[in-house]
């Protein structure tokens, strides 16, 4: 299987399947001399971690994260040695049993057809190397590259559409996502799409949802304007992540329903020699390089397809079915895609500062 590794000077490579023995990712590039242990990977892990709130899947899984190279303690806390960083996370609560029924079928919605005609074989627990287990690695590999981005570059993301339940761009707080755990942008929606999921979740069917990301600090500059356009490698990372079927930079499609004049994002003359922005239609990057104003973007995800509902499908050989997924699954798999979303982010611009300084020297 080949693709398995992101990123031009910031590399990440991921490997391991969902009930296998362990997951892990190999980070090169890092730079070294910078302070590094689990408890730095730990604390973003524990926010995507699956069995921490009725509307999430129920698998329990730690999800402790061994750092295993790349780090050397000479005193004063392990650092990086600029040696490629590897991290392990050991699978502790899979149930292989859960997935015998449907070993031989295809599932609507998942990768199962897919694979099996690409391959000629497929892991069916969980869905092997194409479960939504791989992005757990994506999150270590971003509280990395947060780590070499430094704290200047801060991220905020959150749900602001919930199935059919949207939060008006006016009622967005950025802040609401660390206090519910919806991971929504508003104190308002919380509780009411909380009640909706319970609903979704007992009826055995799921939701869709979009997760919207801020990103504040990065500086003008970042990107390249032609192959190695910001908002392109931005959009490929999200589009990446399971279950991503859309990405929006900036006003995004709404940008069709808007003239010339109103999209234009108009400059007037700000502190230290660099423009003020009155808008940011265009998301915090023009012609593939980062302005300096704040990256917003916004990811679409589609319901999960593991459902107790009945849907029409055919076997390996070819007869028709209905499938019922059983087991533990999200009824929404958005909310843990935000900590994900956050990750991809961080390691699409820590590689982006990373080339910049290669080629400017600054």
């Amino acid at each position: 299987m080949s693709h398995n590794t992101f990123g031009h000077l910031f590399r990440v490579t991921t490997w391991g399947e969902s009930h296998g023995p362990a997951i892990g990712c190999v980070i090169d590039g890092c730079p070294p001399g910078m302070a590094l242990d689990e408890a730095d990977l730990q604390h973003w892990l524990d926010q995507r971690r699956p069995g921490t709130s009725r509307f999430v899947t129920q698998r329990r899984e730690p999800d402790r994260a061994e750092i295993l190279s790349g780090t050397h303690d000479a005193g004063a806390g392990p650092v990086t040695t600029g040696a490629p960083v590897s991290i392990m996370i050991r699978n502790e609560d899979a149930r292989s049993r859960d997935y015998d029924e449907i070993a031989r079928q295809y599932r609507p919605g998942h990768a199962d057809y897919s694979w099996q005609a690409k391959y000629g074989v497929r892991d069916p627990r969980g869905g092997g190397r194409s479960s939504a287990r791989e992005t757990a690695l994506r999150v270590a590999a971003g509280a990395v590259a947060r780590k070499v981005l430094g704290e200047g570059v801060r991220f905020s993301c959150g749900l602001v559409q919930l199935g059919e339940h949207v939060i008006a761009p006016d009622r967005i707080d950025w802040s609401a996502a660390a206090r519910n755990p919806l991971f929504a942008l508003s104190d308002a929606a919380a509780e009411p799409w909380q009640a909706y999921l319970d609903g979704v979740r007992k009826d055995g069917s799921s939701v869709g949802a979009v997760v919207a990301l801020r990103v504040q600090g990065v500086p003008p500059g970042w990107g390249a304007p032609v192959y190695g356009k910001l908002d392109a490698e931005l959009a490929a990372a999200m589009m990446s992540i399971n279950a991503a079927k859309g990405v929006e930079i900036g006003a995004g499609f709404g940008a069709a329903a808007l003239r010339g004049e109103d999209n234009a994002d108009e400059m007037v003359p700000g502190e230290g020699g660099r423009p003020r922005f009155l808008s940011n239609h265009a998301g915090g990057i023009l012609g593939g390089v980062s302005s300096g104003q704040d990256i917003t973007l916004r990811v679409a995800f589609k319901p999960t397809s593991s459902i107790l509902i009945a849907r029409r499908s055919v076997d390996v050989d070819n007869n028709a079915i209905e499938v019922r997924t059983r087991g533990r699954h999200d009824p929404c798999v958005a909310i843990r895609a935000v900590p994900v979303v956050e990750a991809m982010a961080a390691c699409t611009l820590a590689d982006a500062m990373l080339r910049h300084r290669a080629q400017t020297g600054r």
